[in-house]
This record gives structure tokens, sequence and C-alpha cells, in this order.
């Protein structure tokens, strides 16, 4: 399955299986976790010695995020955004604004990486030493290459019960993120259409 790093750091806020929603970055210890954990996305083993991980980095990316999850709501409007942060959403002129400042940080040069046997690729070579400099931009870089790319059509905010997650339709009636929040609805669907029936009363003869 294809994965989005901008995706993946929006879906930092997510259900927590018990009617909340949790959040992958909640410290700073997660927070070094899912930086970990996104190795493959950020072209490489991710930074976990040299970078150092703390309560101003694990901010920053935060910040990023929910400028992310506000340009995310923009892409799905007028259909809701996701529940989990609908109510507090930073304004989208600023949440372009910070993307662009952040991804600003980190001066890169294109370099054209074409190995004998293989395809050619864009390497960026970089003029910042400050690893979580660099890292914020390649953030931000991430969730500018998602929103200006041709996937952004295919953005959705899961309408599942209980559910807070965006995700890329894969297919042309994809109406949720995973199966398991398609049962989910359609048991909920199912429950209403009970009570309303139920509510109706007999038909009188």
């Amino acid at each position: 399955m294809e994965r989005w790093l901008a995706l993946e750091l929006a879906s930092t806020i997510r259900h927590d299986g018990d009617g909340g929603v949790t959040d992958d970055l909640a410290t700073v210890r997660e927070t070094a976790l899912w930086i970990r954990r996104q190795g493959e996305l950020l072209g490489g083993p991710a930074p976990s010695g040299e970078l150092v991980v703390d309560e101003t980095l694990r901010l920053a990316v935060i910040e990023l995020r929910q400028g992310v999850r506000a340009l995310f709501a923009r892409v799905v409007s007028p259909a809701p955004p996701s529940p989990a942060d609908a109510h507090r959403l930073m304004p989208a002129d600023r949440a372009v604004a910070h993307l662009n400042a952040v991804a600003a940080r980190e001066p890169v040069t294109p370099q054209l990486d074409w190995p004998l046997e293989g395809d050619p690729a864009i390497r960026l070579l970089s003029a910042q030493d400050d690893l979580s400099i660099r890292l914020m931009a390649q953030l931000a870089r991430a969730a500018i290459d998602f929103l200006s790319g041709p996937r952004r059509v295919e953005l959705r905010a899961c309408t599942a019960p209980r559910c807070v997650r965006y995700f890329v339709k894969s297919h042309g009636r994809q109406e949720w993120c995973k199966p398991s929040c398609g049962n989910r609805a359609r048991a909920a669907r199912h429950y209403k259409r009970q009570r309303t029936d139920g509510a109706a009363g007999p038909a009188l003869s």
C-alpha cells in the first residue's frame, strides 16, 4: 500500500479504540519513536542518534501537523473535516505560509542520481547542518508535494463513527479508511434504521 509522509504526519492524531482520540506525538519519547518509524519515507534510515528530539522539536512537529491538517480540511471541503480538530483548525492562509516558511529553512540543491542499473531520481543536497531543521523542512516539503500533487483530489476524511483519519482513496467506491471502519459505519446505519422504523410504530390497517 502506498504511503505518504504528509498523511502519516496527519494520522498521528487517531482514534484510540475506546471512543476517544490519542496523539502519537504526546511526549518527546513518542515523537522520537514516530520519527524513527518514518525512515523509509524520509529517504533512508530516519535520524536517531544524531538527531536530538526534545520538547522544542516535538512542539514544532505538532505545529506543522496543525498546518497540514488545516489544509487537508480545505482539500475535503465542502465535506466535513476530521472531527478530531475541526473546531480549532489553523486558518488556511496561515497554514500555507507556515509550510512554506518551514520548507525554506533548509537550502537544498537538486542533484541527479542515476545508478548504472536503475532509474534516474532526484537527490536533494542540503546546505543545512542542523538535523532538526532538516527534518522539519523535509516534513514540510512532503506536505507541499502531496498537496500540489495528483493524489490530493482523492483525499477524504473518514466518516465512520469515532474515526478521525484522513485517507487517500485507492478505488472509486471507497468510502472509509479501512474495512473495520466500513463495518462500523454499516452497523451504525443499520441500528439507526431500526430505531427509526421502531419509532414510527406499527402501520395502521
